[in-house]
This record gives structure tokens, C-alpha cells and sequence, in this order.
């Protein structure tokens, strides 16, 4: 007997009828209402995934942008005000936030 042999495990043949046996019985009902719910579960998640990407590719880029060139004016504005003794008005805001919304939407 050589120091390797104590290393070695034998390995017994298993048995088919074992590993059938061990399977749980499952009825065809069953299964025909975990595949309906699984289904529907897979649709709900690539709902949900598509909603994320059409958040985080349009509306947050857009909205960004919007918010940001609103912020850029408003504080140009007021710098201008403190600065220069300048005072800046907007004559017409309907027009201003539209062009606002197509620069905005322009890049996109």
C-alpha cells in the first residue's frame, strides 16, 4: 500500500432508479400556472426595463437640458443685474420657454 492509496475514494455506481425517485411528483396543472405566472412575471421585468431605458435615454437627458439652459438664463440674469446694473426681462415667456423646449429637443 502506497502513502497515495489512502487518498483515493472509490466511487460506487449509482443507480438509476435513485435519482428518479428522488424527483418530486408535480401534476400537470401545476405546472401549466407556474409557466402562466413566470410568463407574466418575465413581461412585467422587460416592462420595466424598457421604462428604465426610456428615462435614462430621453426623458433625464431632456429634462437636463431643459433645467439647465432655465438655470444658465436665470443666473446669467441675475449677474448681469449685480454686476453691470443691467436689468433683464423676458417679453415674452411662452416664446422663451418654447425655443427653451426645441433647443433642448434639438440635440437629442
Amino acid at each position: 500500500m502506497s502513502g497515495y492509496d489512502s487518498f483515493v475514494i472509490s466511487e460506487a455506481a449509482p443507480s438509476d432508479n435513485d435519482d428518479i425517485d428522488s424527483l418530486p411528483s408535480i401534476s400537470s396543472g401545476v405546472l401549466s400556472e407556474t409557466d402562466s405566472e413566470s410568463d407574466a412575471q418575465q413581461e412585467w421585468e422587460e416592462s420595466l426595463e424598457q421604462l428604465q431605458l426610456l428615462l435614462t435615454m430621453v426623458i433625464v437627458p431632456f429634462a437636463g437640458k431643459f433645467f439647465g439652459r432655465k438655470f444658465a438664463y436665470w443666473s446669467w440674469a441675475r449677474y448681469m443685474e449685480w454686476m453691470h446694473n443691467v436689468e433683464i426681462r423676458w417679453t415674452n415667456k411662452k416664446a422663451f420657454n418654447a425655443a427653451g423646449a426645441a433647443e433642448a429637443a434639438a440635440t437629442l
